[in-house]
């Protein structure tokens, strides 16, 4: 055998040494994982929950929890991330013949008809970057194929590809598109938010409240509904026109909000994405909104000095002028509240040119997705509009622990990264374009955006904010994506289409007062965390202050229906969220988990997974389709990203190792 040439044996040397701070990296992260596994172990081992009583588990949280960040993704169906989740209602928790759109048609492209079930992608397809397919509202109620007020989920590949060839048969592309409405993935893409699942809460049964896209998650968020009492006391503001294409209450579209817009005329207008103009001109603008939200609630016995800013109170107040009496004279406390969203203002991405504040370029800026802009007494009022910042400003009030003693915080991503991270596709419209870190298809890469949500999470662990914090990780909506578990329908809108519920979202909840290893299955949707921050800091539920009850009473004589309204009360099966709490660690019978136990290596951040090769192995978990020993039968036409890689393409481009 003859001896390694001395070249040869220096070009192996010179990978080594590359390599080294990612392995380094690698066995790092291995033996992080291994301590905070030990950390739950013992956690779990050692305690037993004790028996309180709900009251006694409400002032606990009261009294224990003085802060609440909800670190807002977008568009991921519950299937699509934790489908295969151990333990958890997913896609293999049942027999194939007993859950519900598990077996879907879809067409070739010759026209002929075949079926499709859901699949696995991973690192080989670039999984953590994939195009956008369609969630609008008329789009999620056809996936969703609802008959006699009961979803059968069977609908999300054909509707897709039919949406790309309406007529005749279908292109390769648009076969594609179908396809990935049925795509799922695991811990080898998204490995940061299993190993949060796997150490803390998942919930498993957190539906979209609103059937349709963005806007509406963003909206529920604050409002735990998106106009439906707004519509009941105007009918004649409600969306006329098909599933809501125009604009209107209840709001179902992603036009952008009027505060802003080419419609506003006020002296001082808020931002928008220049991206959101075509032709120089906004194509879709929103009715101002006027119905109560928790930055009304949390202002407590402030809110009426606060609301004497306002530009326009007859056009912002009207409606909700006994809910802030009501609000004003209950003796409650004022609680802060912050909306950081990327690109808001000037982020450490934009240029030194700007923007410098809110008439800047906001290049970054998703303008729909900031659901307190659509109203009018926060958009039309300095005191109220001085809550919204930029993303950047979230990380700096963490570094400087200027947060307030007590607040609910609100944080969102954007079309860029801060950390400038660039996906590890390295096919140039893939670099291109997903720089985002949002989660949202089409813009956002997976990683990129896990590592957001890691480097946020790593932070409030570091402050002394941890030990009084709760940490709610979760989407907006469903993308479009298959999701198996049947939504309940709730109500329908001034078109007579369901609007409420739509397909899960996942939901993560991440505390030093959090069961860990758990998943909790109780039924909830966006309602549930503006339930939870009113059960936290004692406020009045939105669906009861005096103007809200007007409405939905109003909703029951016109529109003959029960729960058009907020639903942080009275609608049922809405969870506050509390099954993810430990009374245990609440009454001081286990310890709190530490900071040690959130946080996530710098490193692991940094650097992509799918560059690592860190994921489930290294997690240790082992999703069900592969601990049932499933086939994973990936189509062989399937492409991740039609559009921003169409076929034909060379293998080498689709995968390039």
């Amino acid at each position: 055998m003859s001896k390694p040439s001395r070249s040869n044996t220096v070009l192996a040397l010179a990978a080594v040494l590359i390599m080294l701070p990612t392995l380094r990296a690698v066995a790092q992260n291995a033996n992080a994982t291994r301590q905070k596994r030990e950390i739950g172990r013992y956690s779990l081992g050692r305690h037993h929950e004790p028996k309180i009583s709900r009251e006694q588990l409400l002032k606990l949280e009261h009294d224990k929890i003085h802060y609440v960040f909800v670190i807002y993704q977008e568009n991921r169906s519950f299937d699509s991330y934790f489908g295969t989740f151990p333990g958890a209602d997913g896609l293999y928790s049942q027999k194939p013949a007993d859950t519900p759109g598990f077996t879907q048609v879809i067409l070739n492209t010759d026209g002929s008809a075949t079926t499709i079930q859901p699949f696995r992608i991973g690192p080989e397809q670039y999984a953590a970057d994939l195009d956008d397919v369609d969630h609008s509202h008329p789009a999620l109620v056809a996936k969703m194929d609802i008959r006699d007020n009961v979803p059968r989920m069977d609908k999300f590949a054909l509707f897709e590809e039919r949406k790309h060839s309406p007529t005749g048969s279908p292109s390769l592309q648009a076969k594609q598109f179908g396809e990935l409405a049925m795509a799922h993935e695991d811990c080898d893409t998204v490995p940061l938010l299993w190993d949060y699942a796997d150490r803390f809460v998942l919930f498993d049964h957190v539906f979209q409240e609103m059937i349709g896209p963005s806007t509406l998650g963003n909206l529920a968020i604050i409002g735990a509904q998106t106009g439906q009492t707004q519509w009941a006391l105007h009918p004649d503001e409600a969306f006329k026109g098909d599933g809501g294409s125009t604009p209107g209450v209840p709001v179902l579209n992603d036009d952008d909000p009027f505060w802003g817009s080419q419609l506003d005329s006020s002296a001082h207008k808020m931002p928008v994405n220049p991206r959101d103009f075509r032709h120089g001109v906004e194509p879709g603008t929103q009715i101002n909104l006027t119905y109560a939200t928790l930055p009304l609630t949390l202002q407590g016995s402030h809110l009426g000095g606060t609301v004497r800013s306002d530009r326009d109170p007859d056009g912002d107040l009207g409606d909700v002028s006994d809910d802030v009496k009501f609000i004003s004279g209950a003796g409650k406390g004022q609680i802060p509240f912050g909306w950081y969203e990327e690109g808001y203002d000037k982020e450490a991405t934009d240029p030194d040119v700007g923007p410098v504040d809110a008439d800047g370029l906001h290049a970054s800026y998703v303008t729909h997705h900031n659901g307190p802009q659509y109203f009018g007494y926060i958009s039309n009022n300095p005191a109220m509009r001085s809550q919204l910042h930029g993303l950047g400003d979230f990380f700096h009030a963490l570094d400087s622990r200027t947060l307030p003693p007590r607040g609910v915080f609100f944080v969102k991503g954007g079309y860029r990264n801060l950390s400038g991270i660039e996906p590890a596709d390295p096919y140039p419209a893939a670099q291109k374009n997903f720089q985002g870190d949002d989660d949202h298809p089409g813009y956002s890469d997976s990683q990129i955006s896990e590592a957001m949500v890691a480097r946020a999470v790593n932070k409030i662990a570091a402050s002394p904010y941890w030990n009084h914090s709760v940490i709610i990780v979760t989407w907006d909506d469903s993308e479009g994506d298959y999701d198996h578990v049947r939504p309940p329908i709730r109500a329908y809108g001034p078109d007579g289409s369901p609007i409420t519920d739509g397909p899960r979202v996942p939901l993560l909840l991440i505390s030093p007062y959090a069961k860990a290893h758990f998943i909790a299955s109780a039924e909830g949707n966006h309602a549930s965390v503006v339930k939870f921050i009113d059960r936290t800091f004692r406020l009045t539920p939105l669906a009861l202050l005096p103007d809200e009850v007007k409405g939905r009473n109003l909703g029951k004589q016109e529109f003959h229906q029960q729960n058009l309204g907020p639903q942080d009360a009275l609608t049922p099966d809405v969870t506050d969220l509390l099954q993810g709490l430990s009374a245990a660690r609440l009454t001081g019978h286990a310890p709190l988990l530490p900071p040690s136990y959130a946080h996530v290596p710098e490193s692991q951040i940094d650097n992509l997974p799918r560059k690592t090769g860190y994921g489930c192995a290294d997690l240790g978990i082992v999703p069900t389709d592969r601990a049932l020993g499933i086939q994973n039968r990936i189509p062989a036409d399937f492409n991740p990203r039609p559009k921003t890689q169409p076929t034909p393409v060379s293998p080498a481009q689709l995968h390039p190792d």
